[in-house]
C-alpha cells in the first residue's frame, strides 16, 4: 500500500493512503492526551468535552482547564524521518501540557493574537523531549531517548543505520536506528533547532547541521523556560565527515 504518515501537534499519529488521502489508522504517540479519548473510524477525534477550554469568548474568562499536549504540540514543525530499512519513523516529540483559559480577543501590534491565556508545564521532572522510534503498522513505540529540555530540531535517518538529531543543550547526536543506542554526540556551542542534512562530494559523505538558539523559544515561558534560560545563543554551521581510515574498515 502507498501510505504517508504525520505525527500531529494534537498527540496523534496518522497513517493515510497517499494516493487519495483516505484514513488508514491513527494512534497516540505521546504519553498523555487529555482533550480526546481516541479517533473514530474516519480519523476524527473523540472529544473529552470537560477537558477542552471552549472557543474564545465562550465560557467564563479566567476559568482554567489543563490540556495535554500543550498548544506547542506533541510534535511541532520539526521534521520526523523514516527509514526504509527499519520501517520505523523517528519522531522528535515533547511531553508537556498547559493550563489554558479564555480571554477576550484583542489585537495589540507585535503581540500574540490568541484569545486565550496559557501556562505551559512539563509533565515530568526528568525530561520534556522524547525522540521516539514508531512502528506505523502496529502503532507501537520501539525505542525512545529522553531529553531534559524540549526537542525542537528535525531528524535525519541514513542508509548507514544512523539517526541524527540535535537538542537545545547544544548536542548533535547520532543513534542506532534499530536499538536507539546513542553512538555519538558533539557539543556545537548553541541549541540545535535545525534539521541535520547529509550530502556527498568527491565520493565522501558529510553531515551538516545549523546551531543557533532562537525561534519560538520565547513562547515556552513558565516552568519550561527555566530549563532553557541559560542556554547559549549562537549561529554556526557545522559539517562532519567519517575519517577515511574508518570508512575503509566499514
Amino acid at each position: 500500500m502507498k501510505a504517508a504518515a504525520s505525527a500531529d501537534r494534537n498527540g496523534f499519529f496518522y497513517v493515510l493512503d497517499r494516493t487519495n488521502g483516505k484514513f488508514i489508522r491513527g494512534f497516540p504517540f505521546v504519553d498523555k492526551i487529555t482533550w480526546a479519548k481516541g479517533l473514530d473510524k474516519n480519523g476524527r477525534p473523540l472529544f473529552v468535552e470537560e477537558n477542552r477550554p471552549g472557543k474564545p469568548g465562550e465560557g467564563k474568562p479566567g476559568t482554567s482547564t489543563f490540556v495535554a499536549p500543550s498548544f506547542l504540540g506533541g510534535k511541532n514543525w520539526m521534521p520526523m524521518a523514516y527509514s526504509q530499512d527499519t520501517g520505523l519513523f523517528y519522531v522528535p516529540s515533547n511531553e508537556w501540557g498547559m493550563d489554558i483559559w479564555n480571554e477576550n480577543v484583542a489585537y495589540k501590534k507585535g503581540a500574540a493574537y490568541l484569545g486565550a491565556g496559557f501556562t505551559i508545564k512539563p509533565l515530568n521532572e526528568e525530561y520534556i523531549g522524547v525522540l521516539r522510534a514508531i512502528d506505523p503498522k502496529s502503532g507501537k513505540e520501539v525505542w525512545r531517548y529522553k531529553n531534559y529540555a524540549p526537542l525542537w530540531g528535525g531528524v535525519l535517518a541514513t542508509k548507514g543505520n544512523l539517526v541524527f538529531t540535535g537538542n537545545p543543550e547544544g548536542y548533535l547526536m547520532a543513534f542506532d536506528a534499530k536499538t536507539g543506542k546513542k553512538l555519538y554526540e558533539f557539543q556545537t556551542g548553541s541549541g540545535v533547532i535545525g534539521s541535520p542534512v547529509t550530502w556527498e562530494m568527491d565520493g565522501e559523505q558529510y553531515v551538516s547541521v545549523l546551531s543557533g538558539w532562537g525561534g519560538a523559544v520565547p513562547l515556552w515561558g513558565g516552568e519550561v523556560a527555566k530549563r532553557v534560560k541559560d542556554f547559549n545563543q549562537g549561529g554556526m554551521l557545522w559539517t562532519f565527515k567519517l575519517p577515511k581510515d574508518l570508512v575503509a574498515k566499514r
